[in-house]
């Protein structure tokens, strides 16, 4: 209440608001303002005067641009002793608000006013206008301070559901009897086009207005000009051609391609496509009955938005977001017929029984467990009476809404199948031994899974052999070594930026799926492609990009479990065997001394006692770290030879 009070009394000290004055502009957007006055003899907080746009509707195209008029109103007025013909300076980053104009064909800049009058555009590509010298935000709702804006369609503060995005690419096919070829067409009404070509070729336009007129341009240098009131972007480089055009579209473009070398071309192209074409539902047809209680439906008819006519319903079938509207039921005409029709009296309890409904039985199992199946059911239109009684009808009294079908495809997805990864090192430095890989049965989803065919699974070890020559006895069989557990290395990724170009981008791999041992990492890979008109992301089908996708699934390797012994599978074998090399230099076998002698006399045998030590801290360490090193030969030596006394 304190608050309140003290807004008041600060508002008591000013006079009533004064009336609107007349708007700086008489069209496209201009400002009015109002004052007040302080009754206090003493400073009175807050403004005395508050603005606001008016005449907020479009200019004729021959009235031009408001700038360009205040620069010409100096046309008249020496400048140094000189007239001069002025243009206007437009989207100066340091001063929008000041009357900057170029004199024409030359390069001199000058400032000859320190304000634009209210209501000028801050900058030709935005609503922000000047009022009293500064720049003040403008919605798209055309009101002062409003932070509203425009979707992709061009609607006010809409939902992006009147328009389509559009994008794809063409490929240039030279033929000897062809000097051009259509890239694509673009309706009236389309915003945020954007075309790269990359080649030789080059592009041109032509345009057909709502009229029927037609027209052709070259494109044959880069600048910014008007095709049918559009404004054009257009560069031109030694390899490739970018054509902008922010919209909407005042005419059909069709964008085509002149052919100039014998190298192929590639245009790729995006822009927001209106929906023009839409549902509109029709009134209910005439009764199936005239007496005794009958029904009528609606149907839904395809209506061209831009000639306010219906069309065929193809149009509306063009554009996958049109969804056609259901047909409605309801019931008619249920005064009792006359008794000499012979029509049996509808009760009053017959008005509240629910509609027919379309009901279905189960689906019958799937053909088969992958690669594409079929299952079915059945599909009948049934009434339930006052009492929840359910009986079958005729079907046309539940074409109001559309039926189910009764046949579906299942289990499209591939079949499980086998994938080999590369072979792993060979398990010795040196002569013969044995090299790993890793066989995984995958299902569609990349899953590690079972259901492929053992006949069919490639084999998982092999024998090698490595040149270098051993210089330690050699086995006359091959070895087959125990890997230890080594800790698997973190992959280190350089984020991917989205970029104007369709690219994979993979999002961050999530968390190990087990908490010790070996498990499995996933993340998801996205085909994005970055939008410079709205400067937002769009996810694209996957096939929209080019180049490997990234790996979506990986190993992880959580420490040991507690008590968990040092046996290993093969698949095992491919995630482990890292970098070998660098055990293979730090752990090694050794001799140190022999075992008691197996007998006190008589002669017995002593056995070499082999261990796996840490070279550098000459500490014993576990024999599965010295796997990558031949274990030496067993040494026995005689002992306790003298004979033993009689008994």
């Amino acid at each position: 209440s304190r608050t309140a009070r003290s807004e008041e009394d600060r508002d008591s000290l000013w006079d009533a608001w004064g009336s609107w004055s007349e708007c700086s502009r008489t069209c496209g957007g201009g400002a009015s303002y109002s004052l007040r006055r302080c009754l206090s003899s003493k400073t009175c907080e807050g403004r005395n005067i508050r603005y606001r746009t008016c005449s907020n509707v479009d200019c004729p195209p021959e009235a031009g641009d408001f700038r360009a008029q205040q620069c010409s109103a100096h046309n008249d007025v020496k400048y140094q002793g000189q007239f001069y013909e002025w243009l206007p300076v437009s989207n100066d980053p340091d001063n929008p608000c000041s009357l900057k104009c170029q004199a024409r064909g030359m390069a001199l800049v000058v400032e000859l006013a320190p304000k634009v009058l209210d209501g000028t555009r801050c900058y030709t590509e935005s609503l922000d206008m000047c009022i009293s010298g500064l720049c003040q935000i403008v919605g798209c709702d055309r009101q002062l301070g409003s932070t509203v804006k425009e979707d992709n369609c061009g609607v006010c503060n809409g939902d992006g559901s009147t328009c389509r995005l559009v994008r794809g690419q063409y490929k240039s096919q030279l033929a000897a009897n062809k000097l051009d070829d259509t890239v694509v067409a673009i309706p009236y009404g389309s915003r945020q086009v954007r075309l790269v070509l990359k080649g030789p070729d080059h592009l041109y336009l032509e345009t057909k207005t709502l009229q029927g007129l037609k027209s052709e341009n070259s494109l044959s240098t880069t600048g910014s000009f008007l095709v049918e009131n559009s404004s054009i972007d257009f560069q031109k480089f030694p390899d490739k051609e970018i054509l902008r055009i922010s919209g909407p579209l005042t005419a059909d473009f069709t964008i085509k391609i002149r052919y100039a070398g014998a190298a192929d071309s590639s245009v790729q192209f995006i822009f927001y496509q209106p929906i023009i074409h839409r549902w509109r539902e029709t009134d209910f047809f005439p009764c199936s009955a005239s007496c005794g209680g009958g029904y009528q439906l609606t149907s839904a008819e395809c209506f061209d938005l831009r000639s306010n006519r219906v069309v065929a319903d193809q149009y509306c079938h063009y554009y996958p977001e049109n969804t056609k509207p259901k047909p409605k039921l309801q019931e008619c005409n249920l005064d009792p017929c006359p008794a000499s029709d012979g029509y049996k009296q509808i009760m009053p309890y017959d008005l509240y029984h629910p509609l027919p409904r379309w009901e279905s039985t189960p689906w019958t199992a799937c053909s088969s467990s992958c690669g594409g199946g079929i299952q079915s059911r059945s599909i009948s239109c049934v009434e339930e009476d006052i009492q929840g009684h359910i009986s079958p009808v005729e079907e046309w009294k539940c074409m109001y809404t559309p039926k189910m079908p009764v046949v579906q495809p299942c289990n499209i997805f591939d079949c499980p199948k086998w994938l080999a990864q590369e072979w792993s090192p060979c398990t010795v430095t040196c002569g013969q031994g044995l090299r790993y890989r890793v066989v995984l049965c995958l299902d569609h989803r990349g899953m590690h899974t079972g259901g492929c065919s053992p006949k069919t699974k490639p084999h998982i070890k092999e024998e090698c052999i490595v040149s270098t020559p051993c210089y330690k006895p050699r086995e006359k069989l091959p070895v087959e070594a125990k890997l230890p557990w080594y800790k698997q290395a973190q992959e280190l990724e350089e984020g991917t930026a989205v970029s104007e170009e369709p690219s994979f981008v993979p999002e961050a791999w999530s968390t190990c799926s087990v908490t010790c041992g070996v498990g499995i990492q996933v993340r998801l890979v996205k085909c994005q492609v970055l939008l410079s008109f709205s400067q937002s992301v769009a996810d694209l089908p996957i096939d929209e990009c080019e180049g490997p996708k990234p790996v979506t699934q990986r190993a992880c390797y959580s420490g040991p479990c507690s008590g968990e012994a040092t046996e290993y599978t093969p698949e095992e074998t491919e995630f482990l065997y890292g970098s070998l090399q660098e055990f293979d230099e730090l752990y090694d076998w050794e001799y140190e001394g022999f075992t008691e002698c197996s007998e006190s006399c008589g002669g017995g045998v002593q056995e070499a006692v082999v261990t796996c030590l840490n070279k550098q801290t000459r500490e014993t360490a576990d024999e599965t770290l010295c796997v990558t090193s031949r274990r030496p030969p067993q040494l026995l030596k005689a002992c306790s030879v003298d004979p033993c006394p009689p008994r």
